[in-house]
């Protein structure tokens, strides 16, 4: 069981990169579909598709990018967790890496980057960190 299936999410990803695999694959849902849409819009993962596994669950396979042998996501941390839940106003937004990466958040609008719920002046709770 697990308490947390969005720090699974990410954790699975980070190995992956890390193994040098072509395809992470994790259990779905709305969310972690939409911090992939995130992920492939910014350039971090060349793509996402559904898919089932051996029982018939539906799943999230994302195929992982790499540059030059090295993986396009050199970090992926966990901000907001069930046991520290961390929001933002717009203007408090705090930067990844002073721009070089971004911060997902989930706002009332839905999920988008750090960049947009600035530009938009919506706050929310910051996800993760990407870089």
């Amino acid at each position: 069981m697990h308490t947390d299936p969005i720090s699974d999410f990410l954790t699975r990803i980070r190995n992956a990169s890390r193994a040098g695999k072509e395809i992470c694959v994790a259990p779905h849902s709305k969310f972690k579909a939409g911090i992939a849409a995130i992920l492939k819009n910014e350039g971090f993962i060349r793509d996402f598709s559904d898919g089932k596994d051996d029982r018939g669950h539906k799943t999230l396979e994302l195929t992982l990018k790499y540059v030059d042998g090295e993986p396009a996501i050199n970090g992926i941390d966990r901000v907001s967790r069930p046991g520290l839940r961390l929001y933002f106003k717009s203007q408090e937004i705090p930067r990844v890496l002073n721009g070089l990466g971004i911060s997902i958040l989930t706002t009332p609008r839905g999920l988008m980057k750090n960049s947009d719920a600035r530009r938009k002046k919506i706050g929310g709770e910051v996800v993760c960190n990407v870089w």
